[in-house]
């Protein structure tokens, strides 16, 4: 037997029939022929696209949530709800062992600690740096805007006069919008809305009696007045002036902020007391 024909007989057992034939007739309904490579390669290609198949649908469709384990939009949201929780509660313990702190120093003797202190010890030392210079440039900018305010203060050399409220003469704490009005039951004072870092001044002369931090109202500025009047100044930004210092009217005390518990906002809730009796600011002073 010669060596081509060996070699076709060997091409020839390389073939392959795939019939389908009635059982009955023995006639032959439907016939593929095909070889090893192509055998081989259509099963790679049918396993190829069934696994494509799958995959798609698991990460497409629905189907995924089926999966013992894998989360759900439900399992998400609680996931994240709890983790707002948490946040929230941590701030509340920082809040309530910042205050006992401090109640414990008050009672004590010893100053209260401050807040700027611990950002600024949990800060880098460059940030920190960076941070004292810009908190130097911000105060040069703000001693010149306090320094050309107070060249329209009134002085306070004038006559002290012993005048009814009536009579007397308010100078505006700032320009504003009256966010909430004056009720003597349920709302006795103003809330009066203005932009964060609007100087507050000075209604009167007097004295500062008070100036500090309240957890509820924020940086508060108090001052008495002549005539058994104080006012009242909550929720702001900075303080311009410290406890028994003395202010001409319209003299910068403070800078509009959104600082207390009870704020929602950047505003001045401005208070006004004549002989212990709270009265409506709005009757006397134009906003």
């Amino acid at each position: 037997m010669s060596k081509e024909h060996k070699t076709g007989k060997e091409h020839k057992r390389s073939n392959f029939r795939l019939a389908i034939i009635d059982d009955q007739s023995h006639k032959q309904l439907w016939t593929v022929h095909f070889t090893r490579t192509s055998m081989f390669v259509a099963v790679i290609t049918i396993l190829v696209t069934l696994s494509a198949a799958i995959f798609s649908i698991i990460a497409y469709t629905p189907v995924r949530t089926f999966i013992p384990g894998y989360p759900d939009a439900r399992s998400k949201k609680a996931a994240i709800q709890n983790a707002i929780t948490i946040d929230s509660l941590e701030t509340v313990i920082y809040k309530w062992g910042l205050y006992s702190e401090n109640l414990k120093r008050v009672m004590e003797g010893m100053d209260p600690v401050k807040i700027d202190s611990l950002v600024n010890a949990s800060m880098p030392t460059s940030a920190r740096q960076a941070n004292m210079e810009e908190i130097q440039r911000r105060d040069s900018l703000l001693r010149e805007k306090v320094k050309q305010e107070e060249q329209f203060g009134i002085s306070a050399q004038r006559e002290k006069r012993d005048l009814p409220i009536e009579g007397v003469h308010f100078f505006s704490p700032l320009k504003g919008v009256i966010s909430q009005g004056y009720n003597q039951v349920s709302h006795p004072y103003l809330d009066i809305t203005a932009p964060q870092g609007t100087v507050v001044k000075a209604i009167l002369d007097g004295t500062v009696i008070h100036a500090g931090w309240s957890n509820e109202f924020g940086n508060t500025v108090e001052i008495q007045h002549n005539g058994d009047i104080i006012s009242i100044y909550k929720h702001n930004g900075s303080l311009l002036k410290k406890t028994g210092d003395k202010v001409t009217a319209g003299a910068p005390i403070a800078l509009i902020g959104n600082t207390g518990e009870l704020s929602t906002g950047p505003h001045l809730h401005l208070e006004l007391w004549h002989k212990g009796t709270a009265v409506d600011p709005a009757r006397y002073i134009s906003f």
